[in-house]
């Protein structure tokens, strides 16, 4: 697998969807205006200083976007009226912007009131969610901030509607749900790497000379013509999951043009694939302690129950009441799913009673949810999008022999988790059509304003050490970070008066919270 591994794809739909407020938590005391807190850029009249933006055409520059009804897809209905889209054109490689055009989706619902500052940008996470299906979603956590801010989202490059790439069809995603992702045998070994080179051929034929532009740092270029284009003089942003990375590049790529930005649910940038791999291995497997002390189990015994349950799983998958059956991959996605939101927590206690009396239908539900399975038998293709994506950025490529090396360690660290997200540093990107373009991002963002990053300790998938590294790589002065002892992805909009308080006051009022501030 690559740099966020397959488990978050979804990372902020899946927690929007399953979640709901999970109870209030206290400030540290030191109140929005207190102590050690300063004020971050706001809307400013001097002018943007990059070195791309003077050699960008005035087609491109000056183009008028044409707001208009958005219309809704077989994946995602249209919104509501208040919620208009319109298609940005931006150069296919950013090495020739003079040349090729593509467009990339937008979506975005205009400021309520009359002071305002800008337009607040979005991005959900993936790579490979879609800010045009999950903006109107997530209109009403963020509903104060609409107070000042255009409220905006979009496709990026091979997501959706900008390009968005499918690299096959839905028979044949159910077909590959049979290929076992831990592979015990010779058999099954050349199987699961047949699937992935079968799968990159996919992609391949489907994105043509698209799939070597989507990378991170296309769409963080095409961000900041989006912001010339929209008329902001400053870069204000709020980034969740693979978002936070995304923010972190445009940062470092314009840091004179970086107004308010929030990275929330943050990425370690110091990680590798492995590394990351390791992080959500720890993670997930903390988050599944956390959720086994809740139902009163002793976090040892409650793994070692649910890994006797995947091991039996493998050599007989449980039947569902449909054709299907559920296998241990399945099993596992469908235990992942409801890790990333406490509220949903109760849904995984029913699907695992289920599966213990050998009913495996709960867990291939959630399963289904996470792999964007409709009741027809349609797949979305989020983690299509998020495989282009990530497998352009990643360089490392670690065989299947120095998997295999790595294995004792990841089942150590998660004797649940661990070989599936250990195999899936070979798997993911294997005989990948193009190569990746680096090891790790480059973040830092020297003069930049500050940019306050949010981690949660419960966070399964972005574990909480990943804010520290972000703002620490970010550079002094310029990375601020606030902690939440909460649990799930994300903190924001979580159940947490203290995150959202913070927050607000950061983007409506530029006022920075002392670094280190945490809600519990």
């Amino acid at each position: 697998m690559t740099r966020f591994v397959r488990w978050t794809a979804l990372a902020a739909a899946a927690a929007l969807l399953v979640g709901a407020c999970s109870g209030g938590s206290s400030d540290d005391g030191k109140g929005d205006g207190g102590d050690g807190e300063t004020h971050a850029s706001g809307p400013s009249s001097s002018p943007s200083d990059t070195e791309a933006a003077a050699a960008l055409p005035a087609s491109l520059t000056s183009q008028k976007l044409d707001w208009e009804g958005c219309k809704g897809t077989a994946d995602s209905p249209a919104p509501s009226s208040e919620w208009r889209c319109a298609t940005l054109k931006v150069p296919l490689d950013w090495a020739k912007p003079e040349g090729k055009t593509i467009g990339l989706a937008l979506i975005r619902a205009e400021a309520r009131g009359d002071d305002k500052i800008g337009s607040l940008l979005f991005n959900f996470g993936g790579p490979g969610g879609s800010g045009v299906s999950m903006m109107p979603l997530y209109g009403a956590t963020v509903s104060p901030l609409r107070e000042r801010y255009d409220l905006v989202s979009w496709d990026p490059r091979g997501v959706g509607g900008s390009e968005g790439v499918r690299c096959r069809g839905d028979k044949a995603i159910e077909s590959a749900e049979s290929i076992d992702a831990t592979p015990d045998t010779a058999a099954e070994e050349a199987a699961y790497f047949q699937d992935a080179t079968d799968f990159g051929k996919g992609c391949q034929k489907a994105a043509g000379e698209l799939l070597a532009h989507v990378s991170t740092t296309d769409t963080a270029r095409d961000m900041d013509l989006m912001r010339q284009v929209l008329g902001d003089e400053k870069m204000h942003y709020f980034g969740i999951s693979y978002g936070t990375e995304l923010g972190g590049v445009y940062a470092h790529l314009f840091p004179k043009n970086v107004g308010r930005l929030i990275l929330d649910a943050v990425v370690d940038p110091s990680a590798d694939t492995v590394g990351h791999a390791e992080n959500q291995t720890r993670g997930f497997q903390r988050a599944l302690d956390d959720y086994l002390k809740s139902t009163g189990q002793d976090p040892e015994q409650g793994t070692r129950k649910i890994a006797t349950l995947l091991k039996d799983l493998d050599a007989n998958p449980l039947p569902t009441g449909t054709s299907r059956k559920l296998t241990q991959t399945l099993a596992v996605t469908g235990i992942v799913l409801p890790l990333y939101s406490k509220a949903s927590w109760p849904t995984l206690t029913s699907a695992l009673k289920a599966a213990e009396e050998g009913d495996g239908s709960e867990l291939l539900t959630l399963a289904d949810g996470y792999n964007e399975r409709d009741t027809s038998g349609h797949y979305g293709t989020t983690t299509h999008s998020q495989r282009v994506i990530s497998c352009l950025d990643d360089k490392q490529r670690p065989t299947a022999a120095e998997t295999k090396k790595l294995l004792p360690t990841f089942e150590k660290l998660s004797p649940v988790f661990g070989a599936f997200l250990g195999w899936d540093t070979a798997g993911w990107c294997h005989d990948w059509p193009v190569a990746g373009q680096w090891d790790t991002p480059e973040v830092s963002a020297p003069g930049a304003a500050p940019v306050l990053v949010v981690g949660n300790t419960g966070d399964p998938a972005t574990p909480y050490e990943g804010a520290r590294k972000m703002a620490d790589e970010l550079g002094k002065g310029v990375g601020v970070e606030l902690t939440w002892k909460g649990e799930g992805h994300g903190a924001y909009g979580s159940g947490s008066d203290c995150v959202d308080s913070t927050v607000n006051a950061y983007l409506l009022k530029g006022t920075v919270p002392k670094d280190g501030k945490v809600c519990s």
